[in-house]
C-alpha cells in the first residue's frame, strides 16, 4: 500500500455516502464550467472514478466537497480542451474565473437556493412546472416539446421565459426573505 493509502480511514461505504452526501454541489459546481447537463453528467462520471481510485488522498470528511471541487475542477478543464480542439468555447482564463465563484458558494447557500427554487417550483401549477422541466429532462429538444403540445418553439420559448422570470423573482424574494 501507498503512503496515500495508508493516510485515509475511509472505506468504500464513507465513500458512497460522501459522493451522495455532496453529489449535487459537485454537479452544480460543474454546471457552472460545463455548456450542458451531458457535459456534467460525463464529467461527473469521469471523476467519480478519479475520486474512488485517489480515496486515500483524502484525509478525512470534512474535506470531501473541496477535495470533490479540485477534481471535477480538473476533469472540467479536460472537456473544454477536448472541446475546444473541436471548435469556439470558453477561453481557460473565463472558466478559472468562473471556478473561483462557484467555489465561493459554499454548502448552506446552494442547499438554501435549491431549497427556494424546490419551493417556487411547488407554487406553480401542475402544466406550468412541467413545462418549466421539460427542456431539462428532454435535453433541451423545444422544437420537439412545441410540436408535441400544438404551438410554435417560438411561442414555446416566450412562454418559458416567462415562467422562468417568475421562478427567479420568486426565488430571490424567498432567499431575501431568509436572510432577513
Amino acid at each position: 500500500m501507498s503512503d496515500d493509502q495508508d493516510r485515509s480511514t475511509l472505506n468504500e461505504a464513507d465513500y458512497m455516502r460522501l459522493l451522495l452526501q455532496h453529489e449535487n454541489a459537485l454537479r452544480a459546481f460543474a454546471r457552472s464550467l460545463l455548456p450542458s447537463w451531458d457535459a456534467v453528467d460525463d464529467v461527473i462520471q469521469d471523476a467519480s472514478v478519479i475520486m474512488w481510485q485517489k480515496l486515500g488522498q483524502l484525509e478525512d470528511e470534512a474535506g470531501f466537497l473541496p477535495w470533490g471541487k479540485v477534481i471535477v475542477r480538473f476533469h472540467c478543464y479536460r472537456y473544454l480542451e477536448r472541446k475546444k480542439r473541436k471548435g469556439a468555447i470558453f477561453s481557460n482564463e473565463l472558466v478559472a474565473i468562473l471556478a473561483d465563484e462557484a467555489e465561493q458558494i459554499n454548502e448552506v447557500e446552494h442547499s438554501r437556493r435549491r431549497q427556494a427554487l424546490e419551493s417556487c417550483l411547488g407554487k406553480l401549477s401542475a402544466p406550468e412546472r412541467e413545462l418549466v422541466l421539460a427542456p431539462y429532462l428532454h435535453h433541451g429538444r423545444i422544437k420537439e416539446l412545441a410540436e408535441l403540445g400544438g404551438t410554435t418553439p417560438n411561442a414555446l420559448y416566450k412562454k418559458l421565459g416567462r415562467l422562468r422570470e417568475r421562478l427567479r423573482s420568486c426565488v430571490r424574494e424567498s432567499l431575501a426573505q431568509s436572510s432577513s
